[in-house]
């Protein structure tokens, strides 16, 4: 199995730390477990998300889903039933899963709904005001200054004749 080093990254770099780990755990998570169940990341809109994800054979209670320092975590458990199946072909997993999405920066999960088999969780990137870019003018402080300058004298130049 190949590995590849990234102490370096983490040396050479600040605030990169959260990337690196990702690129770690990339090349190490193990690639069976990391494929069920299969799921789409589909942009709706200019601020909108929705992962769909598989899940056919789950049912409401069986899944969890939770959100904790910006990871998306959903997990189902398959409850043991006591009637045991003989199959012939089995492609339906029935298997209990976890799967982790790391959210960027002011994604927060707003819903989500189990329909046809697909669980569809929904995701809206709110930015706050502050943190919005503004468009300064750039001769609106200049001529406010200016006047202020203008008035500053006007009123000197008063005082001094009243004197």
């Amino acid at each position: 199995m190949n590995t590849i080093d990234l102490t370096p990254l983490y040396r050479n770099s600040v605030g990169f730390d959260r990337l690196a780990s990702l690129i770690d755990n990339a090349f190490s998570s193990d690639t069976k477990t990391s494929t069920y169940p299969p799921y789409n990341i589909e942009v709706l809109g200019e601020n909108e998300y929705t992962i769909s994800l598989a899940v056919a054979g789950f049912s409401q209670d069986e899944l969890d889903i939770q959100v904790e320092k910006g990871v998306l975590s959903i997990s189902g458990n398959k409850h043991n039933t006591e009637k045991e199946h003989k199959y012939l072909h089995q492609g339906i997993p029935n298997q209990s899963f976890e799967r982790k999405f790391n959210l960027a920066d002011y994604v927060e999960v707003i819903g989500a709904d189990l329909s046809n088999g697909l669980l569809n969780i929904n995701l809206v990137k709110e930015i706050p005001e502050t943190m919005k870019a503004k468009k300064i003018a750039i001769n609106q402080i200049n001529k406010s200054l200016t006047n202020q300058k203008e008035e500053k004298i006007i009123n000197d130049k008063s005082k001094l004749k009243s004197a």
